[in-house]
């Protein structure tokens, strides 16, 4: 362990201690402050963040993409990235008061394989069972990181659970790709009985307090998970705000948990599910039809007012995030799980 740094956050006035060898969103997470971040891996600028005083400050590799040197040189920073050799006062550009006072501090975790079953013919559902320790909390919408066997490297995937299952159960809707570090590694040899190595719970997309606020929720793929938590939390919580859910997939084939979802319109007194197929082709099917986002587009006149919730593709979120505050979709009110690109053909998450 390295020399210990105390960084101050404005405008929240929050104050952490930071070992060198961390980097501050890791820190803060592990003190129970929640802030906004994605991949944590230096790509997506989620944590993006300007420094108000100090400069002794060492970075891990990442995306001039997420950071762009002319800003690095101004003040910016990311977090995620980010390791404090002396006292720093750091700006926070992005994130919810609501949230961060309600972080939970990240545990480390040793879960058992229980089932590793297809969904789809590329979505895998992984249930693991906590072995050490056997209870872990987190929020409806939250995600764990998977270590990969024989790597130093992590995957990121959102339980489609809640907290409240009294068996250490977790949930996961995973997307499979033949070369995927992760995916490739769960589709040819984890089976029941495997241990795995886990940690969190990470992410922001988890469900604000605002009951007049109509739902709006827009997903695809592996999005499938962390808004159906959402849905599950819902239900056991007696939420009865108006929600609906839009989900798109290329065919029938493709979609997942209807019967559930079906069953949730009938529990929750106010919720609507809109699947919707992109390629339909034979399939016999008379819903929905085109991308999810040209759906949502011609199905909502106005979202003012609403809290919206996006997950899923990545050229589904970018199309989401331009749409929805044409359709009067505060910004601020906008939350979305946003998947960045952690290798040629495997992906992580985010929020």
């Amino acid at each position: 362990m390295g020399e210990k740094h105390l960084v101050r956050f404005e405008p929240v006035g929050i104050e952490i201690e930071v070992d060198e060898d961390q980097n501050i969103l890791r820190a803060a997470f592990e003190q129970g402050v929640m802030l906004m971040h994605g991949c944590k891996e230096g790509q997506c600028a989620s944590c993006k963040s300007f420094i108000l005083d100090g400069d002794d400050v060492e970075y891990d590799r990442y995306s001039t993409f997420a950071l762009p040197d002319f800003e690095k040189e101004e003040g910016f920073t990311l977090l995620c990235r980010a390791h404090a050799y002396e006292d720093l006062t750091i700006e926070l550009l992005n994130y919810d008061e609501e949230m961060i006072h309600s972080g939970l501090p990240i545990q480390e975790a040793v879960a058992e394989v229980v089932a590793n079953e297809h969904l789809t013919h590329d979505l895998r559902h992984l249930v693991v069972r906590l072995v050490e320790p056997t209870e872990l909390k987190f929020f409806p919408g939250q995600y764990m990181d998977f270590a990969v066997p024989g790597t130093e490297e992590t995957r990121s995937f959102s339980m489609a659970n809640t907290s409240s299952r009294p068996d250490g159960l977790l949930e996961f809707v995973i997307k499979i790709y033949p070369d995927g570090l992760f995916s490739h590694f769960l589709d040819t040899r984890v089976e029941v009985g495997d241990r795995l190595e886990i940690a969190g719970p990470y992410g922001v997309f988890t469900l604000r307090d605002a009951p007049d606020a109509r739902l709006v929720f827009v997903g695809g793929g592996a999005g499938m998970a962390p808004i159906l938590a959402l849905l599950r939390s819902m239900l056991e919580r007696g939420i009865d705000r108006k929600a609906t859910y839009y989900y798109g997939a290329r065919r029938r084939r493709d979609l997942c948990f209807e019967q559930e979802l079906r069953e949730l319109e009938q529990e929750l007194p106010d919720f609507t599910f809109v699947p919707a197929l992109s390629e339909p082709g034979d399939d016999d099917w008379d819903g929905e039809t085109g991308l999810i986002t040209d759906v949502v587009q011609w199905s909502e006149k106005d979202l003012t007012g609403a809290d919206v919730y996006v997950c899923g593709p990545p050229p589904m979120v970018e199309a989401a995030l331009d749409l929805l505050p044409a359709l009067g979709a505060d910004d601020k009110r906008i939350f979305y799980d946003k998947f960045t690109t952690t290798g040629e053909a495997d992906d992580g998450k985010a929020l």
